[in-house]
């Protein structure tokens, strides 16, 4: 499956070039990224981030591979690299012709007189392996091709600066590089090629979007020698960059595997799918990683977003649906509710495991009631409850925590049944920016979509406890429900026809109720529509999809600020402290399209609309990252993609909702089955 082409248009014109990025995945966090005209743009970019300790301890080692073909008497240079002075040199793009996706891996090609190269990358599942693939599709006469690595080996949220001595030792085919005494060492091989050693640093180059960032924007890069071989028409070679101990697999032996896995994936979805779909499809399998516990596999996790987070709590549960179990991979599903089941801690999922492999975060007052949102899926999807009754005890001491109360005054109102949660200083919500001990949205009280949350908790554990538990407990569960549904309409704001965002908390202003009350309009509100069970009548449904339709909806998602409120941000630029007070002052969150749609179909029940809010997003596909869906958008128009280029829940909630509206079985209807009895399939 070709798809999202560029042309010259774009890959001749540098700066469109450098807007338009790849991504290749290895399962265990590590990753291959740059621009398709080969300059490095970002500081996460490079040929080779190994994951030493997966999914994190992500380490940059190769940057790059710069490659000179010699042919009819000439040379030809195929990077280029623009540098702090604002030289760019070599100018590569102007000989590359196309780029495009081939189910997912990225391919170039560069026209060179009458002879055509293509190139290809790839990284080998659960290794630390990344393969870049030449073919000369086409010449009159053999040409000589010389390739020069490009080195480093830094934190990849750092910069490479100064210079020193790697120890460069040469094995069979190639180069084993120790960066310093206690460096993983790493090895650059190719087949047939001969290498020269001929170490230098390369000094300066300049790193574009950290200077729209605010951060340390240049690096250096060492150079241990070249490669050097001839080809003849029709002819291949690989060179394989590899942090792995054992010898590397064949190209085309692991292009083969990843292909058969492709297909498997693709195979579950529904045969008229469109293009666009299977690209998601595949795009879905980037984020799904192993996660290591003392050096062994521990089970599976979801990267929240590509080049700089790690596995999240509330994004993995988020994105679980769409990544797994639209496309019938339920074994995965099931093997990351295990995992995340091992690491809940007084009621409470972690928010972050953070890149050190220290103890995880569990400043989210959200995550665990997204977990019983993300086992609910898992049942109906696949019909299978043994993993339900598995996890039924911990999903209710999960309970048991947040009604007696557990960390930073996450605790059940007994007087309306409503959760409350937060602190000063601690940030528990999705909208969770901080700068320094400032809170950017605290949003302490009792949220509207943690209680829209917490609702559907209660209702999913009536249905599990009707299976595994008691009569009795079901009924508990059933009473705090129905507790909940009565004080939830205390969110309702008659002034405005919608949900208050906060209430019972310091912000907002009293109203003639007595509440105190947050009164800006946030999308937050739309989860007591879009979530399975809701708590509100049918004409308040309504009103709140009306409402966020004309104030919040855009073409890539939903604003998380609407226009004119107090802190609105049009545009998410400039240093930390500039982009995180706009993170959710009005910025587009892509995923949000997921709840809106589920939303606009449970009012209006017209598919042909409800899917029309998704065609902007295909045709993004195509920009940014190709074949990935951005994180957040700025919230005006051109409504520029920034933030992470490729996002778990940005491409699963696009991809939930599609295979859901296909088969008007989204997740709002399931609650007029009781929650458990409409199981839907994937073909």
């Amino acid at each position: 499956m070709i798809n999202n082409v560029a042309g010259r248009n774009i890959c001749s014109d540098f700066k469109l070039a450098t807007t338009c990025e790849w991504l290749v995945t290895n399962a265990i966090g590590g990753y291959a990224s740059g621009t398709i005209c080969d300059t490095n743009t970002r500081r996460y970019h490079g040929l080779l981030i190994a994951a030493f300790s997966p999914p994190v301890a992500r380490t940059l080692l190769v940057g790059a591979l710069d490659v000179t073909v010699h042919y009819a008497n000439e040379s030809y240079q195929l990077p280029t690299h623009e540098f702090v002075d604002g030289t760019v040199d070599p100018h590569g793009y102007l000989l590359l012709e196309s780029f495009h996706l081939d189910d997912g891996i990225p391919v170039w090609r560069y026209a060179i007189r009458d002879a055509l190269i293509e190139k290809r990358i790839m990284m080998s599942p659960g290794k630390n392996t990344t393969y870049v693939h030449f073919t000369v599709l086409r010449a009159s006469s053999g040409l000589d091709i010389e390739m020069m690595p490009l080195c480093t080996y830094r934190d990849y949220h750092s910069q490479s600066h100064g210079e020193w001595d790697m120890d460069i030792r040469e094995i069979v085919n190639g180069i084993e590089v120790a960066a310093f005494s206690r460096a993983h060492h790493y090895r650059i091989t190719c087949v047939d090629a001969e290498f020269k050693r001929d170490p230098a640093w390369y000094w300066n180059f300049k790193h574009r979007a950290e200077s729209e960032r605010g951060l340390d924007d240049n690096e250096d890069l060492f150079r241990p020698g070249y490669f050097m071989l001839s080809l003849e028409p029709g002819a291949q070679t690989t060179v394989v960059l590899s942090a792995e101990s054992a010898p590397p697999e064949d190209f085309l032996n692991v292009q083969a595997n990843v292909r058969k896995q492709q297909t498997a994936q693709l195979a579950a979805l529904p045969h008229d799918a469109p293009g666009w779909i299977g690209q998601l499809a595949l795009a879905a399998d980037q984020f799904i990683v192993e996660r290591h516990l003392d050096g062994k596999p521990a089970g599976k996790t979801i990267i929240a977003g590509y080049p700089w987070f790690s596995d999240w709590g509330r994004d993995t549960m988020i994105a679980l649906p769409g990544l797994t179990l639209t496309t019938g991979r339920f074994d995965v599903a099931a093997s990351i509710l295990r995992t995340f089941s091992q690491y809940v801690s007084e009621g409470m999922l972690p928010n972050r495991f953070p890149d050190s492999a220290k103890a995880p975060e569990y400043n989210t007052v959200d995550a665990a009631l997204w977990y019983f949102q993300a086992i609910h899926a898992y049942t109906q999807f696949s019909g299978d409850l043994t993993l339900a009754a598995e996890l039924y005890p911990t999903l209710g001491d999960i309970i048991d925590w947040h009604q007696r109360g557990t960390r930073y005054g996450i605790k059940v109102d007994s007087r309306d049944g409503l959760l409350a949660a937060g602190e000063a200083g601690v940030q528990l919500t999705w909208m969770d920016a901080k700068i320094g001990d400032w809170v950017v949205t605290p949003r302490i009280g009792k949220a509207v979509e943690v209680n829209a949350l917490w609702y559907n908790a209660l209702q999913i554990m009536a249905t599990f406890a009707a299976d595994f538990d008691t009569y009795a407990r079901k009924t508990d569960y059933q009473y705090a429900a129905s507790q909940v549904k009565t004080g939830f309409q205390r969110f309702w704001n008659d002034m405005r026809g919608c949900l208050y965002d906060v209430i019972d908390g310091p912000e907002g202003k009293p109203d003639h109720d007595g509440r105190n009350a947050d009164d800006r309009l946030r999308p937050n509100q739309l989860f007591a529509v879009s979530l399975p069970h809701s708590p509100l009548e049918a004409a308040q449904q309504k009103s709140i999809v009306d409402i966020c339709a004309r104030e919040l909806l855009t073409s890539h998602g939903l604003r998380s600020l609407a226009r004119g409120e107090p802190g609105y941000a049009p545009r998410y630029q400039g240093n930390p402290l500039q982009r995180d007070n706009a993170y959710h002052q009005g910025t587009v969150w892509a995923w949000l399209i997921g709840p809106f749609i589920d939303a606009h179909f449970r009012v209006y029940q017209n598919k042909t609309i409800a899917e029309s809010f998704l065609q902007p997003l295909a045709l993004h596909l195509s920009t940014s990252c190709v074949g990935n869906i951005s994180e957040i958008f700025d919230a005006e128009p051109p409504f520029a993609a920034r933030g992470c280029i490729a996002q778990a829940w940005s491409v699963a909630e696009v991809l939930r909702a599609w295979l859901n509206l296909q088969t008007h079985e989204t997740t709002l209807q399931l609650s007029h089955h009781d929650g458990r009895s409409n199981v839907r399939k994937n073909n």
